[in-house]
């Protein structure tokens, strides 16, 4: 089982799995968090995928206990992402991401599932110390962080020798088909474009970018590995300032990007660093896509996106 198969990361887990034989029953509830245009794109993909079936559905209100029966894994990716709208509409966000996680958590091991995998984010840390490790203390800043640590919570108190949870905390996820809020996306569709960008803050801060296949490897990892009851870090293994992609992306496009700086953002941490010691330890986790390398395939994903939609690119 794969929640959230119709989004950005969910579609190619979901994709892989059935590459590697794998049956997979998808859920995704379309959800207007971003365009939901993007999701019916992927879902139309996966259609074609043998071994994949989709039902369409909230996971906090389907019945979830006749899907799961059968299913040796259930991996949990089904969530409202991003900080920012999170302070606008919490109770979405508790919807989505907290009661949805406790319904599938006891419809899991009413059904016999053997193992659930969580896909919890790096904004459980805050702007805690880096590089950021599993056992030290979580403080989320923004209300998607809190209700992701929420969820996490039940998981990993949920753990044990009948349903296997663990938690994967996820940094900064991006690649080809990343989702159309985040920033990488942004700024190079607006540059591929000609427009100005808005950059919030000085540009100074940090991330740990991932990339999406490198998250799917991990994920994958975690169904059979020794991580039943405890949250693993999996990010990309170097740092990157916002000044420093906009000069990649520079570079990539072929031409200086006019950026206007702006204020912080409320609940966005100023740097993120995984300490990847556990999951190097327990799954066997190392990035193989470097970020330039990554960051390029996204920039050549969104060029053909946009040729496709609206013509060659002057």
């Amino acid at each position: 089982m794969v929640t959230g198969a119709a989004g950005f990361i969910g579609s190619r887990l979901a994709a892989r799995l059935c590459a590697g034989g794998w049956s997979v029953v998808g859920i995704d509830a379309f959800t207007d968090s971003y365009d939901p245009a993007e999701k019916e794109a992927r879902a139309s993909l996966l259609a074609d995928v043998p071994g994949f079936s989709l039902v369409r559905g909230d996971v906090a209100e389907l019945e979830l206990q006749g899907l799961f029966r059968g299913a040796d894994v259930v991996f949990h990716l089904a969530g409202r992402p991003g900080v920012r709208p999170s302070f606008d509409i919490e109770q979405r966000y508790v919807h989505d991401n907290v009661v949805a996680t406790r319904r599938l958590l006891a419809a899991a091991r009413a059904a016999g599932v053997r193992r659930l995998v969580y896909a919890s984010s790096s904004s459980v840390y805050g702007n805690a110390p880096t590089p950021f490790a599993e056992a030290a203390p979580t403080s989320p800043i923004s209300p998607y962080g809190r209700t992701k640590l929420e969820a996490e919570r039940l998981c990993l108190d949920a753990s044990d020798d009948g349903l296997g949870c663990a938690a994967l905390r996820y940094f900064t996820v991006y690649g080809p088909g990343q989702r159309p809020d985040m920033g990488i996306r942004i700024f190079a569709e607006a540059a591929l474009h000609g427009r100005p960008i808005t950059v919030l803050g000085d540009g100074t801060q940090v991330r740990d970018f991932t990339y999406v296949d490198d998250v799917v490897d991990a994920t994958i990892a975690a169904a059979d590995g020794p991580v039943e009851g405890m949250a693993v870090n999996i990010g990309g293994g170097s740092t990157v300032t916002l000044n420093e992609v906009i000069e990649m992306l520079e570079g990539l496009v072929g031409h200086s990007i006019d950026a206007e700086r702006v204020g912080f953002a409320r609940g966005d941490v100023y740097r993120t660093e995984a300490d990847l010691t556990r999951a190097k330890e327990l799954l066997g986790f190392n990035a193989k896509v470097g970020f330039f390398e990554g960051l390029s395939a996204e920039v050549d994903w969104i060029r053909d996106r946009i040729e496709a939609m609206e013509g060659s690119l002057a």
